[in-house]
This record gives C-alpha cells, sequence and structure tokens, in this order.
C-alpha cells in the first residue's frame, strides 16, 4: 500500500537526516533534502485523512487545509496578517509566491498528527477537541519556530518578541488557524465518520508528531535554544502522555 511505502521513505529519510544534520554533514546542494522531507511528513497527513474519512472527503479536506493555510502564509509574508510581519529565506525553496511549496505540506502534517492526539483526548469532538489540536499546533511551533529562524534561516522575522525575537502573534496565529480547521475536520466527523480496520494509522500520525518534534529538539539543542528544547519536550510528552492514556482500546 502507498501509505507503507511513504512511510518506510519518511523513516528512511528520518534517520539520514538525524545523522546528516545531526553531525553538521549536510552540504549545500542537499539543502532541498528538508523541503522534501517534509513533503513526505505532509503526504502521510493526507493520506491519513483518506483512510480515516474515505477518498472523497478525506481528499478535500487535505485540499482545503493545503491551500486555505498555503493562502494564510502568503498574506502573512505579504502584509503580516495574523501571525506577523516576515519574509521566507530561498533556503527552503521551491517558493510561490514568496511562499516554500513545502509550508503547505508542514501544515497537513500538523492538522492530522494533532488531530489524532486531541481525538484520543476528546472523542466527542466539539470545541475541546479544537481547542487541544490547537494546542497541540503551538507546541510544534515551539520548536520549529525558533530553529527554523534561529538556527536555518529559514524565513526572516521583521517583528519582534521575548521569545527568541518571536513575536507572540505568531503564536496565536498558529492556534487560531489550527483551531478553525480543527472545527471543519470535527464537522467532517460528525457527517462521515469512518471506522477504520487497524488502529494503525492513527498510531503512525502520533508517532510522527513526536519524532517531527524530536528532530527539531536535537537541532534546537544543537544550536543551544535550550529554552525552546526544555519547554517543547516537557508539553509534547503531557500531551501525547495524556493521548496515550486516554486513547480507544
Amino acid at each position: 500500500m502507498w501509505e507503507n511505502r511513504i512511510f518506510k521513505l519518511f523513516i528512511f529519510w528520518y534517520v539520514c537526516g538525524i545523522i546528516l544534520l545531526g553531525f553538521d554533514l549536510l552540504p549545500p546542494w542537499l539543502e532541498w533534502a528538508n523541503a522534501f522531507f517534509l513533503m513526505l511528513a505532509g503526504t502521510l497527513g493526507f493520506l491519513y485523512f483518506t483512510k480515516r474519512f474515505g477518498v472523497a472527503v478525506g481528499s478535500s479536506l487535505g485540499i482545503l487545509i493545503f491551500f486555505s493555510t498555503f493562502i494564510v502564509e502568503w498574506a502573512g509574508a505579504d502584509s503580516g496578517f495574523l501571525f506577523g510581519s516576515y519574509d521566507y529565506t530561498d533556503r527552503f525553496a521551491p517558493n510561490i509566491f514568496g511562499v516554500p511549496i513545502a509550508i503547505g505540506f508542514a501544515w497537513l502534517m500538523v492538522m492530522a498528527t494533532t488531530h489524532v492526539v486531541a481525538r484520543w483526548i476528546f472523542p466527542a469532538g466539539g470545541l475541546l477537541y479544537a481547542i487541544v489540536g490547537g494546542f497541540g499546533a503551538v507546541v510544534i511551533d515551539l520548536i520549529i519556530d525558533p530553529v527554523a529562524y534561529q538556527v536555518k534561516q529559514y524565513w526572516i522575522w521583521e517583528d519582534t518578541g521575548l521569545y527568541y525575537e518571536i513575536p507572540w502573534t505568531n503564536f496565536f496565529g498558529w492556534f487560531v488557524v489550527a483551531f478553525v480547521l480543527h472545527l471543519v475536520i470535527d464537522l467532517s466527523m460528525k457527517k462521515k465518520s469512518m471506522v477504520m480496520a487497524s488502529d494503525l494509522p492513527e498510531k503512525r500520525m502520533v508517532l510522527l508528531y513526536v519524532l517531527m518534534i524530536a528532530m527539531f529538539i536535537m537541532l534546537g539543542a544543537i544550536g543551544g535554544l535550550w529554552l525552546a528544547v526544555s519547554l517543547t519536550a516537557v508539553l509534547t510528552a503531557l500531551i501525547v502522555m495524556l493521548a496515550w492514556k486516554r486513547r480507544p482500546i
């Protein structure tokens, strides 16, 4: 099955990334591998939605997430809308309208993984599910943004803030976007809920959530971003342990 093959490729790419990035062995000509890595993660998220809701509804959700977040990111980079004022560099190319294509895939990964975490905690859905989903997205960004800005220079903030010179509006924007999209997913769950034959796809999404955060925690530690590393590690452990404890058996 496609998801199994892509998942195996993702794990292979992940291990290679840990070695190359962990020991600073990534050559400049291989920088494109970072974007491809996020595309693989986003594709896994897209395939999860099709597995969870069926091809038609799941694909529609995936397309909506990809394009809506891409438009919001473009508006943010162009005018400072919602997140604050920032600009993407060419280190995360290819870009369209100044926004890396990989960003849409990154949001697919974020939404699929936090959906499962939030659904395990609040299986009935609703506002609490969407709030936890939004919080789970912010937890990821607590480490992704400092690493991408301070260590990798994938984007440059023109606004500033107390947390690694990142404005608070960025994290507020992440919560709002994720919260709204989780409400859309919740509506889809109520209209077309699908019982999967196996819980493997959901466990994979939780594993993907942890693996993505773990990689950025490693990069943050290498870059000396200890506040981001410790804060993200603690919050991730708390939300994942709670989700695992409350998961459907």
